[in-house]
Formats: C-alpha cells, sequence, structure tokens
C-alpha cells in the first residue's frame, strides 16, 4: 500500500497539471471500487474547478469549487494521473474526470480496487477525516507529547508506529526503516521508552520520510506515479525487504519475522532490545 511519500510524490506530481483546471464530463468506465462511485456525482463535478490538492495521512484531498472535495485513497494499487485522453487507457481504468482545456483527462486507474474516489462537501470532509481518527502528521510531533503517546502504550513500537491514531501516515516500510535508523528494536514497548529513545525515533522518522520524498517514494511492485514513473527509495532501504542480507551498519544478518501482523525486518545487533532495569527511564 502508498505510504506517505508515495502519496505525497502523487501530490506532488498532480499540482502542476491539475490546479487551476476546471472540470468537463467524469465517466464511470469501470468496475464497482471499495466505496461505489454514485452518478449524481459525475453530474455534481461537471464544471468545477480545482483549487488545491492536499494530503492527510494516506488520504489525497482534491478541494473543489461550491464547497465540494473530492477524497481519494490509492489502496493497494491505485494510481490517479493526467494523460492526454487521445491515448489509450490502461486496463483498470474505473474512473474519467475531462479536463477540457488542455484535451486531458484525470484518470483512477485500480487493478485490485481497494481504493476509491468519493465527492464530499468540505464539512463532510472534514467530518470524515475526524471519524478516521488520523493523529498528528509526522512534522507536527512534538518532543513531549510524542513520548507520552509512546509511553501511554504497552504496544511493540512497530505496532504503534503502524497505528494512523499515533502518527499519520506511516506504514510498515517506513515503520522498519525509522526504527533501524534510531537503533531502536521493534518489539520495544512504547512505555520502555526513555526520553532520548523517542526523540531519536521522532527525528528518524522524519530523516527517512524526507528522504524517501527527495526519491519519490519507494516502487517494489505496484506504485507509479505520472503516465510510469518510478520511485527510488528502496535503493537505499536498509532492512525492509532484505531478510538474510547484511546489515549495511554492522554487517549482521538482517531478520524478518511477523509482529503486529506485518512482516518486521530488523537488525538483531543494531537494534538489540535493551533490558529494562539496564536503563534509565
Amino acid at each position: 500500500m502508498p505510504e506517505l511519500p508515495e502519496v505525497e510524490t502523487v501530490i506532488r506530481s498532480l499540482r502542476p497539471q491539475l490546479v487551476g483546471q476546471r472540470m468537463g464530463r467524469v465517466q464511470f468506465v469501470g468496475q464497482p471500487l471499495r466505496r461505489p462511485w454514485k452518478p449524481a456525482w459525475s453530474r455534481a463535478c461537471f464544471g468545477l474547478c480545482i483549487q488545491s490538492i492536499e494530503r492527510r495521512g494516506k488520504w489525497i484531498l482534491l478541494n473543489l469549487t461550491s464547497d465540494r472535495c473530492l477524497i481519494v485513497h490509492l489502496g493497494m494499487t491505485g494510481r490517479l494521473l493526467v494523460a492526454d485522453r487521445r491515448t489509450q487507457r490502461p486496463a483498470h481504468t474505473h474512473l474519467l474526470f475531462d479536463l477540457p482545456s488542455d484535451r486531458q483527462e484525470m484518470r483512477f486507474i485500480d487493478p485490485r480496487r481497494f481504493g476509491s474516489v468519493t465527492l464530499s462537501t468540505q464539512t463532510e470532509r472534514n467530518r470524515f477525516l475526524g471519524r478516521a481518527g488520523l493523529g498528528p502528521e509526522p512534522w507536527q510531533l512534538a518532543d513531549r507529547e510524542w513520548r507520552q503517546a509512546l509511553r501511554r502504550s504497552r504496544r511493540s513500537l512497530k505496532a504503534i508506529l503502524l497505528d494512523q491514531r499515533i502518527v499519520a501516515g506511516l506504514g510498515n516500510i517506513y515503520a522498519d526503516e525509522s526504527l533501524h535508523q534510531a537503533r531502536l528494536s521493534p518489539l520495544l514497548r512504547g512505555c520502555d521508552v526513555t526520553q532520548a529513545q523517542a526523540r531519536r525515533l521522532r527525528l528518524a522518522i522524519l530523516n527517512v520520510l524526507e528522504r524517501a520524498i527527495q526519491l519519490h517514494g519507494s516502487t517494489i511492485r505496484n506504485f507509479y506515479y505520472g503516465e510510469s514513473e518510478t520511485g527510488d527509495y528502496q535503493k537505499e532501504f536498509r532492512v525492509y525487504d532484505r531478510a538474510d542480507q547484511p546489515c549495511r551498519r554492522c554487517r549482521s544478518t538482517i531478520h524478518c519475522m511477523r509482529l503486529a501482523g506485518r512482516s518486521t525486518h530488523f537488525c538483531p545487533q543494531c537494534q538489540m532490545k535493551p533490558k529494562v532495569d539496564q536503563r534509565t527511564s
């Protein structure tokens, strides 16, 4: 599933192409998505202008005139792109938004159909995001609040980082990479984290995400942005998807285990779980 860096990459690629564009005809041409597209939404979109594009967690928000908003989630294999409407449409294209001024169209493509596109009012958008219970964006984390959030939980750090209510946008890849950069075991419980460790993890999260955004995210299997552009951060993975390979820091063998319902990659030497009674809090 695309995580924060991939979604941010999509948004940054779309902004220069879409902001200021007025939508023409909207067509549903594929199969039902996770949230079905309503025919009334096609009529309501006609003539609306795209004013801005934002990201909240892993959600894409296209803010429109008339107090409307398109809420987009890429699911596992979704793609949102702008293309010349005269070019052949890829298989698994489900929604088409005509952009008459440039003879282009915005296409939503999703082979596995776990993604969704929903039209809402801005008020409904805010309620929807509120119900989703998203925590702060990583750049909004403050040291004190972050440590308190960790210390309130007896779950593993890996489980905490995957919880969108604690911090929005992280997923399996960047949780593993952040924990490795911070030299913290994914098994360490939040309630056992010291102040120094909490700060180290917060800074590692920011460093990893900023570098991943700089490299346009990670393309392992399904992530593309634009027509067919790929990310490059996977070339710098330190632990994720590197089981049985040497750690880039200490040369120990990377391990993989199941934790918090997800495959978890870590270095048993760099990320050794400390004994609580040997540390100060």
